[in-house]
């Protein structure tokens, strides 16, 4: 058989098992194996490349911290307290608890850097309190998972380590040319929220009390300051990445394990996640919930699972992309692409690859297979690589709401106990405004570049 009969084979074959349910790290792994033969590379240049990868790479320590700081944040009572602070400031609003729940995730996002983290956390947090104020159930459900999107975009992003790394860019300038379109889409999504409630009629009003939220923003204040820890050690040049999410790691435990006994003192055993309206006390507000340092192991394993699933991903990588330089993938699209057009046609074509790519792969896959593909081919016609970077992920990001993969729509059904296909209808105005942002920001390069 030909090299191109056995690619087409091992390639369906690889297919097959991706509609099956393979995890899709053995799906690349198998698929990887056996194009190796056919490209003429060793097996032992797979145990080369990964360890070339985590011996060498000091950026990749940020992936693991990064999500153990989301799992901490959470647990700590420190993102309900920014959920609570969001209410205050749109609960008076057409909508506000929704708006209020796309702003919580904007906020932890700010902190976690992970997309199913925040649809996970905030979609478990808020979705009760949103039916019980008079949301249809599957709206609720939907403003969750598309939530969840900005969870890459707003630094710090573990997508945004990975891509800077795969495309040997500056991680710090990708975490400053996110803020500005991450912010957009939380602004996008929120006023589509606005939108559907008003025609809709869809919840509860509160009255807006300038001092109850500004109680719940000095209670949130610890969500604040590792907000700013993180952007100011990377801006400043005090740490890199990885050292800021080293530091924002020790500051979540120390203040956990500090805050608990005196919270539970001063708190008599309330429980904190009763309610988004309770404003604690002045001297209950400098403190959150925590956790027991007995609980701190079970918090490490929880993020060490996550980040076992997606290291050997990035290993695999290294060699999947040697394969399809080979075979000539590149040079092939590359021709294609150039062929039709200047700067914007290949932009919207480079932008529909990323949109196909992101309804049938997570953000991870995608961004390992098609970015060191695109890219070269991006910044040959004249894009900026960090204007493109940002533009790619916004594609990958709205990739977790479009069927048939939408993870965050799984991981918000999963939640919350709406079944999958009752969330489609409800999450195509989100999808309408995402897209609508992306666009903005892939034809406006100044949104990406201001900061950097």
């Amino acid at each position: 058989m030909t090299d191109g009969t056995l690619t087409l084979i091992f390639s369906l074959i690889a297919s097959g098992f991706f509609m099956l349910g393979v995890p899709i790290f053995l799906v690349i792994g198998l698929w990887v194996v056996a194009m190796s033969f056919v490209v003429d590379l060793t097996l032992d240049n797979i145990g080369y490349a990964f360890s070339a990868v985590f011996t060498t790479s000091f950026a990749l320590l940020a992936m693991p911290l990064f999500i153990l700081t989301g799992d901490l944040i959470n647990r700590s009572g420190i993102a309900h307290r920014l959920s609570s602070f969001a209410y205050a400031c749109l609960g008076w609003l057409r909508g506000g608890l929704g708006m209020a729940s796309i702003g919580a995730c904007g906020l932890f996002a700010a902190i976690s850097g992970s997309n199913s983290a925040t649809t996970a956390t905030i979609g478990a947090m808020m979705h009760p309190r949103m039916v019980k104020n008079g949301f249809d159930e599957r709206f609720a459900a939907a403003t969750a998972a598309a939530g969840g999107t900005v969870g890459i975009i707003i630094p710090p992003s573990i997508i945004f380590i990975v891509y800077g790394f795969l495309m040997n860019l500056s991680i710090s300038e990708l975490f400053l040319a996110g803020i500005i379109p991450g912010a957009l889409m939380v602004v996008g999504m929120q006023i589509t929220c606005w939108i559907v409630c008003r025609v809709n009629g869809w919840g509860h009003l509160i009255r807006f009390q300038f001092d109850r939220m500004l109680k719940t923003a000095f209670g949130a204040w610890l969500g604040f300051f590792a907000i700013g820890l993180v952007l100011w050690g990377i801006y400043t040049g005090k740490f890199s990445p990885t050292e800021a999410a080293g530091v924002t790691v020790g500051f979540c435990v120390i203040v956990a394990l500090i805050s608990r006994p005196l919270y539970r003192l001063i708190n008599r055993g309330q429980s904190e996640n009763e309610d988004l309206t309770r404003v604690p006390g002045w001297i209950e507000m400098v403190l959150v919930e925590g956790f027991r340092l007995r609980d701190l192991p079970s918090v490490v394993l929880n993020s060490a699972r996550i980040a076992g699933m997606l290291a050997p991903l990035i290993g695999i990588s290294v060699v999947m992309q040697q394969i399809l330089s080979l075979l000539g993938a590149k040079d092939a699209i590359e021709t294609f692409m150039t062929g039709i057009g200047g700067y914007y046609a290949v932009l919207l074509m480079a932008m529909a690859f990323v949109f196909i790519a992101g309804m049938v792969l997570e953000s991870l896959p995608n961004t390992i297979i098609m970015a060191p593909i695109l890219a070269p081919i991006a910044v040959s016609v004249g894009v900026d690589p960090v204007h493109f970077a940002v533009i790619f992920l916004i594609g990958g990001s709205i990739g977790f709401i479009t069927p048939p993969y939408g993870l965050n729509l799984y991981v918000a059904s999963g939640v919350t106990g709406v079944p999958y296909m009752r969330l489609l209808k409800y999450i195509v105005p989100y999808l309408i405004a995402l897209i609508a942002v992306w666009l903005l920001v892939a034809f406006v390069p100044w949104l990406s570049l201001a900061l950097t």
